[in-house]
């Protein structure tokens, strides 16, 4: 039996990006490896909300060969990492202490399992599904006809091309023989069979596969040269998307309607404290049946909720006349978390999913999850 082997950081941002793919962030993030080789070892991660001094610290004080972050450390672009700027100061603090910093932002708010996800659950929803779905990929299905003994050749060019993958899954196809296909070469034609002028009857097959919206000309110049037609015929279908469990926040029903203080008391029991607490506005003693949620900062996504017939949302980052809007508008409650409390829970889902995904590879590593609190707000008056 082989022994574990202890992964690299390359093996844990591919981990990490596996479950967070970064093509699920927002345009504006930044996310990803920040600072560390990819080919140094890890033996042992901490995960946490902030990379701020304190989580920073707590790193090394841990021996960990690196931080796994929600939010970024350079969400915009600089021109110097210097320590004399507070960032520049935690680099120069993580390189020297050789430990890799790793965020995974708005990917793992979107994501199956995520950020919005781990909240859910707390609150208590039964198959919640995003708030605002996200668009999946664009895809084409092509269709084409081949003659028989032609298959092969045109499927090998199409694959190469990009066509064929469905998840998992590559080369897939489906291949139906026809009767005959008809036509008639007219003058000019360079005809495979029959003659200019005749009709012609051919036994063909019925080719058809998928291939990504943005390979459409690849695929479609590789099918022109591989098919032994001069006038190759190609119909090219967009495929309508397909619900993918990817998109910012979630909503869905409780199990049994609550009130909504007793929802609010459900969050102050799972969640740390904070000196934020919980704000609310809205009715305490109403019931409420169906929840939204959004880790972290939730307001634009106050038109969705009400839109999903939400009787609640749960987010954080609510300022005064977003909230007096919604309360004129009258239906939707709305809860507002400590944005570090919302997705802090978060955390030890993640930890326990990347030690999982590692393994499957044969590595092993430890992972443990910050609790310090790095919520800005230190005191309320």
């Amino acid at each position: 039996m082989n022994e574990a082997r202890t992964p690299t950081v390359a093996d844990v941002v591919a981990a990490v990006h596996g479950r967070y793919d970064p093509a699920w962030a927002e345009p504006w993030d930044a996310v990803g490896l920040v600072c560390g080789d990819p080919d140094a070892p890890v033996r042992r991660i901490l995960l946490a909300v902030d990379p701020v001094a304190a989580t920073v610290e707590e790193a090394l004080d841990l021996r960990a060969d690196l931080l796994l972050t929600h939010h970024p450390l350079l969400l915009r672009p600089v021109s110097s990492i210097a320590a004399t700027t507070p960032s520049g100061r935690l680099l120069h603090r993580l390189v020297r202490g050789g430990v890799a910093l790793v965020s995974a932002h708005t990917n793992a708010d979107s994501a199956p399992g995520g950020v919005s996800d781990a909240l859910a659950d707390l609150v208590g929803l039964t198959a919640g599904t995003p708030l605002v779905p996200a668009a999946g990929p664009g895809r084409d299905k092509f269709v084409v006809f081949v003659p028989a003994g032609h298959v092969d050749p045109l499927l090998d060019a199409a694959h190469a091309a990009g066509a064929g993958v469905i998840g998992a899954y590559d080369r897939c196809s489906n291949v139906i023989a026809t009767t005959a296909g008809r036509f008639r070469p007219l003058p000019g034609a360079s005809p495979l069979v029959g003659t200019v002028g005749v009709p012609e009857q051919v036994p063909e097959s019925r080719v058809e596969f998928v291939a990504p919206r943005d390979r459409r000309d690849v695929v479609l110049a590789a099918l022109r040269s591989a098919h032994p037609y001069d006038e190759p015929a190609v119909d090219v279908y967009e495929l309508a998307a397909t619900p993918s469990g990817v998109g910012l926040g979630r909503v869905g029903d409780l199990e049994q309607p609550v009130g909504l203080g007793t929802l609010v008391d459900r969050l102050a029991s799972a969640l740390p404290a904070t000196e934020h607490g919980i704000r609310v506005a809205g009715d305490l003693d109403r019931d409420v049946a169906r929840v939204a949620v959004c880790g972290g900062a939730g307001a634009d996504l106050i038109g969705a909720a009400r839109s999903a017939r939400a009787d609640v949302l749960v987010t954080a980052d609510l300022k005064h006349h977003q909230v007096l809007d919604a309360r004129e508008q009258g239906g939707l409650a709305l809860v507002d978390l400590a944005h570090w409390a919302s997705e802090w829970p978060w955390l030890a889902r993640a930890a326990e999913r990347l030690v999982a995904d590692l393994a499957v590879h044969g590595t092993t590593v430890e992972a443990h999850v910050s609790e310090r609190v790095t919520d800005p707000w230190t005191a309320r008056r």
